[in-house]
């Protein structure tokens, strides 16, 4: 597991670096360039949906040539330029440019890096493994979360957000240093030609593209994090407090991300997917009808909780029952669907707080959550590799 600790490092000053700015991006459009929650909405699906598609393509490469810590080096490397990009934005324009950047880092890097976890683990403890890697990720992103408040809390005046993306970099730079640590699995590269895997979609087992549709329908729900802390400022929370539970979230999930992942491993992955859409219904109908700032504090703790449960534990499913050599393709294809999902999930979730409020918007994600739990309920297996049918 040592390999998976020093992977889970690398993620963990990445996201130090990214945290410190994500949590900001909406309160930076809307303050200083006047966006409105459609517009931070379609900058944020744009963003994510124009990025995907790399998703499946780098994954499709790592399984390719094997080459996956350099793979995965180059998508870290794109922070450098992600928070360059933001200093140099003088319009919501630059923003979108800037994520967007961010957003094809992330496409490049993940593939690789979630299989370099897998290979890292025993067949008994993939969940576990992908639990210690979720768990260093999210205790990065609530350090900078950290220290994103405080930088904000001590400003004078209006806070000086160029200032805190430059501070950014250094984590990234730390990050990019870690992977002198990382070993890579050695294997022997593919020579010969192979067909693109989406010619022999009908051999992959059909629980794992029912997980893919399924991730799919739950996304259309599940709209950007801004509108989360949009939510919490418009009940009252200023600037800096919203940070502050934006904080709270990430340390939740990264305390119960371990527990998480042993526990799939025990009673298989259904059950923990399951019940973590379930958490994240009651989290959004919680957001729709939150009337206090205690109770919307509550709410994000629950948010956490949700992060947990299903984060490494669906990387962990797709894992396991992909095909031998398409490790890397399948989880960069479920990124890829995710991704493209967003843009229409942020899009409709800033169109109905714009037309109706607020509450709608978080009504529509806890019935598409609930949707995606009945799916899996009634149509998945077990959840374990044994019972889902694991493909060598």
């Amino acid at each position: 597991m040592l390999n998976v600790i020093y992977l889970g490092m690398v993620s963990f000053f990445a996201d130090i670096s990214a945290e410190m700015v994500y949590p900001l991006i909406p309160l930076y459009l809307t303050s200083v360039f006047g966006a409105t929650p459609a517009l931070v909405g379609l900058i944020e699906g744009i963003a994510e949906s124009l990025a995907s598609l790399l998703k499946v393509f780098s994954g499709y490469i790592t399984d390719k040539y094997k080459k996956k810590k350099i793979i995965a080096f180059l998508g870290y490397s794109t922070g450098l330029v992600y928070k360059a990009a933001l200093i140099g934005a003088g319009s919501w324009m630059g923003i979108l440019g800037a994520r967007v950047i961010d957003r094809i880092g992330k496409g490049i890097r993940t593939a690789p890096r979630d299989v370099m976890v897998s290979e890292c683990a025993e067949k008994d403890q993939v969940g576990e493994a992908f639990g210690i890697h979720k768990a260093l990720d999210m205790a990065g992103s609530a350090i900078g979360i950290l220290m994103a408040y405080f930088l904000m809390r001590n400003a004078e005046g209006q806070l000086d957000y160029k200032k805190v993306f430059l501070v950014s970099i250094l984590p990234v730079l730390l990050c990019l240093a870690m992977f002198f640590l990382v070993k890579e699995k050695k294997e022997d590269r593919c020579i010969k030609a192979r067909e693109p895997f989406w010619k022999n979609i009908k051999l992959l087992d059909d629980q794992l593209k029912l997980y893919l549709l399924t991730a799919f329908l739950f996304t259309l729900g599940n709209s950007s994090n801004a509108f989360l802390l949009l939510r919490a400022k418009s009940l009252g929370f200023d600037d800096a407090s919203v940070i502050l539970l934006y904080f709270i979230y990430n340390v939740t999930a990264s305390l119960l991300a371990i527990p998480a992942g042993k526990r799939s491993d025990k009673v298989g992955r259904k059950r923990l997917l399951v019940s973590g859409y379930m958490v994240f219904a009651a989290v959004y109908l919680g957001f729709a009808f939150a009337f206090s700032k205690g109770f919307m504090i509550s709410m994000f703790v629950l948010y956490g909780a949700y992060t947990a449960m299903i984060a490494g534990v669906e990387r962990a499913f797709i894992a396991e029952i992909s095909p031998r050599g398409l490790k890397g393709t399948m989880l960069g294809l479920h990124s890829t669907l995710v991704g493209i999902a967003l843009l229409p999930a942020s899009t409709i979730a800033g169109v109905l707080w714009t037309s109706f409020g607020a509450r709608v918007t978080f009504l529509f994600g806890a019935g598409m959550s609930l949707l995606a739990a009945a799916m899996l309920l009634f149509r998945m297996k077990g959840g374990s590799p044994a019972e889902c049918g694991e493909m060598r």
